[in-house]
């Protein structure tokens, strides 16, 4: 069996952008499953803040503010990240072109079981969303995307398949970069310890296209209540959850709606930014992955592209002994990237997952 190292970071889990399982520990998994958390019984507060933001240009300082960006936030914006606007306006118009289709149409790509398209059914624990979702395999090795875009893309299946395969590999590229210089934050001995895991020729990384209609379009037979329900405060289109992958990375278009929790009852919006990167991450307690959620904007609809890095299934995620101190001990037992992805599959967004895998 392969052995990976991840490290002693980790933390109570929390939103989105970076989200190292890479190192460990979090409350749901939800880029693959998505389910939706129980609504909380205390009122909720919205509090603007500025999050952090990692210039990858600028590298001397960009190891060192990823690092302290993951400790305080586990989530922060890249800029200067290398992957062509043009690569990005291909993406999100292959992905309009899709998700504007007659629904009769998009169902011919579906289910997600796993990849495929899905609506408003999140998981496989019921979990609802203001969402249509299409979820791709990322690895060339795994997962044919040529073939897959023939029940996506009438139009024009090969022009599909190529704005998707580019777009995996540049993020994929960006993704090991970060990884990198998060071990030389961290002063790991092999700078490739994480990166090597999404450098993998059996990586289980996945990408999702996220479509969130404006509450407006809703036909009015079905949708007068709910309309109604969304004047002053937005429908929920992904409910609040977690990233267990290594790192997630996320872009959307100009329309807010991504918002955060680092405390119980506190939500912080994440601004749009459609030409830069948004990383989630986590681990043993010393990095957070973030909570978050995504509401749904009235009047405009929403879309995003996540993708998420993860390790081969065999793939053994352990501390490295050079992280591990009398005062930061492991915190969790050696497991495969394998349990960890059936072990949230079969519990609920807020069930505590890493926990299954604490040591006494």
């Amino acid at each position: 069996m392969e052995s990976i190292s991840s490290h002693s970071l980790f933390r109570d889990n929390k939103l989105f952008s970076l989200s190292p399982l890479s190192l460990y520990h979090t409350k749901p998994w939800t880029s693959m499953v998505g389910v939706a958390a129980p609504p909380r019984a205390r009122p909720e507060k919205i509090q603007a803040i500025d999050l952090p933001v990692v210039d990858l240009s600028r590298r001397s300082e960009a190891a060192g503010r990823i690092v302290a960006a993951c400790e305080k936030y586990g989530f922060f914006k890249v800029v200067n990240h290398g992957v062509p606007w043009e690569l990005i306006a291909s993406v999100e118009e292959q992905g309009l072109m899709f998700f504007n289709k007659p629904s009769a149409d998009k169902l011919k790509a579906g289910p997600a079981n796993p990849y495929g398209y899905g609506s408003k059914n999140i998981g496989f624990n019921g979990d609802i969303g203001e969402v249509e979702y299409l979820l791709l395999g990322a690895n060339p090795n795994l997962f044919d995307m040529s073939q897959r875009a023939k029940s996506i893309s009438n139009h024009d299946p090969e022009k599909f398949s190529w704005a998707m395969r580019a777009y995996i590999a540049a993020l994929r590229d960006v993704v090991c970069e970060i990884l990198e210089l998060m071990a030389e934050g961290l002063t790991m001995a092999d700078g490739s310890a994480f990166s090597q895991m999404i450098r993998a020729a059996d990586d289980d990384s996945v990408l999702r296209l996220n479509y969130y209609p404006p509450l407006s379009s809703l036909p009015i037979a079905i949708g007068r209540d709910r309309r109604k329900e969304a004047v002053g405060d937005r429908k929920v289109g992904f409910g609040e959850h977690s990233d267990p992958q290594i790192l997630t990375v996320l872009r959307s278009n100009d329309v807010d709606g991504l918002q955060i929790s680092l405390e119980d009852g506190v939500w912080i919006p994440v601004p749009a930014d459609p030409i830069a990167l948004w990383i989630n991450a986590m681990s043993n307690g010393r990095f957070l992955s973030v909570r978050h959620r995504v509401l749904t904007n009235p009047n405009k609809m929403r879309m995003s592209v996540a993708y998420f890095a993860a390790p081969p299934l065999h793939a053994r995620i352990a501390s490295p002994p050079e992280l591990v101190t009398a005062q930061r001990p492991a915190l969790y037992r050696p497991f495969t990237w394998a349990e960890y992805k059936s072990t949230a599959y079969s519990l609920q967004l807020s069930d505590t997952r890493l926990n299954l895998f604490r040591m006494a």
